[in-house]
This record gives C-alpha cells, structure tokens and sequence, in this order.
C-alpha cells in the first residue's frame, strides 16, 4: 500500500519541484536547487519517509528498556550484509554517472571517480574510528559508512573537485554513526539498519554540499567554495521544503495505514519470527525454532510488552 502511494505521489511531486522544472528548480538563488543524481528526490524522501513510518509503527519487541536505554539487536547474517553493500556500491556507478543521461557527456568520468571516492572515504572513516574506539572494526557500521557516503555525493558528484568528494565521504561517516545514536538515544525510534541516518541524514547533507563544494565547472553550480553565497541558500531551502514535505506526507500516509489495516503484527507472531507467520515456514531450517517462552526468563515477554508501543501490546 504504501511503496504505491509513495512513489505515485509523494516521490512524483517532490520530484517535478527539483527534476521536472517546478518551483524548486527556479528558485531565484544560484542557479535554483541543484540535486544531480537524487541525495533529495531519491534519498532524503525516502529517509524522512522512513522515520515517519518507524515512528508511528514502535520499536521491536525488547529494543528499550524501561528506562528508555536501548538495547542492540544484531544482524543475523554478516557476510550478507558486506555483500549487500558490495551490490550497492557496484550499482551507485550505474546510479550517479547515468545521471548525465548520455555517455557522450565526459562529465561522466569525473562523477565515477567522486562517487567511488567519497564511498570509500566514508567506509574508511568509519572503519578507523571504531577500531581506534573499541580495537575492533565494526563491519556492518563500515558497510552503513560506505552506503552514507554515497548518499552524500549524490546530489553534488557532479559539480565537486575530487579533494571534496573525499571530505563529503569522511563527514557522511560521522553524521551516520552519530545518526544512529540520535535516533537510539534522542528520538527514541528503533531504525534497525540505520537507514534513516544513511539516507535520510546524509541526503540531507548531500544537499547542502552543492551549496558549499560546487566549484564552477559544470553546469554553472558554484557554491562557497568559489565564493558564491546564493547558491547555498537555495539548497537550505530545499532541506527544509525536502524535510517538511516528505515526513509530513509520509506520516500522514502511515496513519491513514495504521488506522484501516494496521502496521504490526501480533506480539507472539513478532517473537517466533514473520517467516512462520507470513510463509508457513522457517528460513532458516537447519536451526532450532525456539518458541516465544523458550529460553526467556520469567516475566520477561510482558516487561517487553509493557516497554513497547501500543501497537504490539496484547
């Protein structure tokens, strides 16, 4: 229901405002907003969108605490998760590059390169960080550092030095670790592959880099680094109305779905696993399917009940 409405309308709009000439694009700032490849119409819709929809559905069963401290429910397959990653990123080549709508436009080379650079800044970052932190390299949190940094290019991979690509990639690395603490310990939301703050957040700051890095030699997009104070306006602008427009709709959407159908399943479905409750089946046979009391201390499915939203309470 709501990948339709979404993209039909809410993706549709807010992408004729940037892409399709609308009002957005003619913004008497700069050369009005300047989004290349999608870190707003793509990216940034999608994770405001997200957090509506994770918001209004709760966190998981046994996220938080009583007192609100959430708890980490890690991935169940690692090796999935870096080949994931590896598919995106191969993919984003596709993604950014063609974007110029022709090979003929040499332009292409110089995005290719920026993409992959700011990609691979943004793993690195990432990677260093947590092992200098806790001298353990954190790979899923990597991989999500990858993928944040080529968020972050997106809307600029076009218009930036080289040098620039690599700052987005090392900036995206840090609003991703710390976005996901934001959404943990601030919000309160449970975000369980960080997509909010890959994409959401760093599509956000995909945006604003146009207005910051944009050098001048493509497209007319100059930002400050060349000294032009305009441009930046605009993609604020645009940040704002991005924001505004798609948590709003998306929120909106959610509960219209909440209210008719409904967004959890049942507590008891939520513990033994949505593939026996939606498939008749495991996916994963070769274990032990432990029932929902298994293994669980006394009391401790109704403290979980009682700690999460409205919607899983029996």
């Amino acid at each position: 229901m709501y990948s339709g409405i979404v993209t039909a309308v809410i993706y549709a709009i807010y992408g004729h405002w940037v892409w399709g000439g609308g009002w957005l694009a003619t913004l008497p700032y700069g050369v009005g907003v300047r989004d290349f490849a999608g870190s707003g119409v793509v990216h940034a819709v999608g994770g405001m969108v997200a957090l509506a929809g994770i918001y209004l559905l709760g966190p998981r069963i046994g996220k938080f605490n009583k007192d609100g401290v959430p708890n980490a429910i890690p991935g169940h397959d690692v090796p999935m998760i870096v080949m994931g990653t590896f598919f995106l990123f191969f993919g984003w080549f596709g993604f950014n590059p063609a974007s110029t709508l022709a090979a003929t436009d040499l332009r292409i080379s110089v995005i290719a390169v920026n993409t992959f650079l700011a990609g691979a800044a943004g793993a690195t970052l990432v990677c260093y960080y947590t092992f200098f932190k806790t001298k353990k390299v954190d790979i899923a949190l990597t991989c999500n550092g990858a993928l944040a940094g080529l968020v972050g290019i997106t809307a600029s991979c076009a218009y930036v030095p080289t040098w620039a690509a690599v700052v987005i990639g090392v900036v995206s690395g840090f609003i991703v670790m710390y976005g996901i603490k934001f959404n943990d310990w601030v919000l309160k939301v449970d975000d369980p592959v960080g997509a909010v703050a890959v994409h959401g957040y760093n599509g956000l700051w995909g945006l604003l880099t146009v207005g910051i890095f944009a050098d001048g030699t493509y497209g007319g997009v100059s930002g400050l680094i060349v000294g032009n104070t305009s441009q930046i306006i605009a993609q604020i602008i645009d940040m704002v109305v991005v924001v505004v427009w798609a948590f709003g709709t998306g929120y909106i959407l959610f509960y219209i779905i909440k209210k008719i159908v409904g967004l959890r399943v049942s507590p008891e479905e939520e513990l033994t696993g949505l593939d026996l409750g939606e498939h008749g089946y495991s996916a994963y046979p070769e274990f032990v399917i432990a029932g929902p009391m298994d293994g669980l201390r006394e009391g401790q499915i109704s403290d979980n009940l009682e700690c999460s939203t409205e919607g899983a309470r029996t």
